[in-house]
């Protein structure tokens, strides 16, 4: 007689929410997660191994709008270095700290180089960094992830972000607030203003976001473990100047409610290819999640096409007109949609002295085309090699870094913490 069929119960995850209902910095998303009960001690062990002496984590209790929270205060360190995004990433590849930290720590500061070599126009090996790269920066950004992963957390998720307005002073002089470098950190993130001349939102802050936030949306769903708010400098007239962290489990392979989407549909059939193509570049430039086209049989047997673009409410009036204005139609339909995006970061390798840019999600990297395409193109190797050799040099780097990172751990216990001590 056989026995009952299998029910094998799914796995659990640990997920942290960020609300941003008063923007987002470095030093509030790190006080936020201290708050929510990330081990100061811990979060301080790991960013000794970081080759950066001079600085001090403080951490006060402080109230803002009436509401209790924790502010992240780096001292020290009041060094005029202008480091270089190479500079970095040295420091946190050669900091022998756990293999998700590193991850998610290079994956921020590579964000921030994607950004300043836009801006500066300049390539991301000449970029050089200034507010981000000072002492402060370093430690929020760094001092992030180690409290990530001292809570044990899996994947961030994040709500609508707030922005302020006006201008704000940067090394660069007076800039717009938000400062162009946090507006493009933030494309693709479903943001809104808030009338304050405050900067709500960092470009450290941003970034921390683009690179680490598999969602944006309302609060996913979870059973709620600790919470926590993270103070800026400052009070704000109109709410709490905080960003609030909330941290729970949900089940892995359990299907859920997703995060909250649209789809816009409109059938075409008298637009060229080229139309078409133009159109799907455009919604995907204006913040669409994706765009796509399928090819139809409509009224009277006429070939037709039909444009799909997913989007989130924020950007249903934007992305209504853009199509309107990009193909002609008198006509477009919204149908009510959920999604589950996977968790991703962005990593990279080098190929024949070039630079392959890999999106990583679930135990697998895929390179990016261009990437691939300007490697094959200058060598001559067919694209299905280059595409191969970048996925097998991303796997070797993985091994290599889990291997230093497991020696590194093991010296820290040999020497009964010998390195542990503050840094001078």
């Amino acid at each position: 007689m056989s026995g009952p069929p299998s029910t094998a119960t799914p796995s659990t995850a640990t997920i942290a929410w960020f609300h941003c209902f008063a923007g987002i910095a470095g030093d509030m998303a790190l006080g936020s997660l201290i708050d929510a009960g990330a081990d100061v001690s811990e979060i301080r062990l790991l960013l000794q191994r970081l080759s950066l002496p001079g600085w001090e984590l403080a951490v006060e209790q402080s109230l803002r709008g009436g509401v209790a929270c924790t502010r992240a205060l780096v001292r020290g360190g009041g060094d005029a270095v202008v480091r270089t995004h190479a500079h970095i990433v040295g420091l946190i590849t050669e900091a022998a700290l756990p293999s998700r930290v590193t991850e998610r720590a290079l994956a921020v500061f590579r964000r921030l180089a994607d950004v300043e070599s836009a801006l500066h126009r300049r390539p991301v090996d000449q970029v050089h960094f200034h507010e981000v790269g000072g002492h402060d920066a370093i430690i929020d950004i760094v001092g992030t992830v180690a409290a990530l992963e001292v809570l044990g957390v899996d994947e961030v998720t994040a709500s609508p972000v707030a922005t302020g307005t006006g201008t704000v002073r940067a090394a660069h002089g007076i800039l717009p607030n938000p400062s162009p470098a946090a507006v493009r950190l933030l494309t693709g993130i479903p943001t809104y203003g808030r009338a304050t001349g405050i900067e709500l939102t960092t470009p450290t802050g941003a970034a921390l976001l683009a690179a680490l936030s598999a969602s944006f949306g309302p609060m996913p769903a979870m059973v709620i473990a600790a919470s926590g708010f993270g103070g800026g400098a400052g009070e704000l007239d109109e709410l709490p100047n905080c960003t609030q962290v909330v941290i729970g489990q949900h089940q892995v392979g359990a299907i859920g409610p997703g995060q909250p989407a649209l789809v816009l549909e409109t059938n075409l059939d008298d637009v060229t290819g080229e139309q078409l193509a133009y159109a799907v570049a455009a919604a995907l430039d204006a913040g669409a999640f994706d765009a796509w086209v399928t090819p139809v049989t409509m009224k009277k047997g006429r070939p037709g096409h039909v444009l799909h673009v997913l989007t989130d409410a924020i950007h249903l009036d934007a992305l209504r007109r853009l199509i309107h204005t990009t193909t002609g139609t008198f006509g477009v339909r919204a149908t009510a949609s959920e999604r589950w995006p996977a968790a991703r970061s962005l990593d990279q390798v080098m190929l024949d002295g070039m630079v392959v840019r890999m999106k990583v999600g679930y135990g697998r990297a895929k390179p990016e085309f261009e990437d691939i395409e300007r490697v094959a193109t200058a060598t001559g190797a067919a694209v299905h090699e280059v595409a191969s050799r970048a996925e097998e040099a991303w796997r070797l780097s993985r091994h290599t870094a889990a291997s230093d990172s497991h020696r590194g751990e093991s010296h820290d216990s040999e020497s009964h913490g010998g390195d542990a001590a503050a840094p001078a």
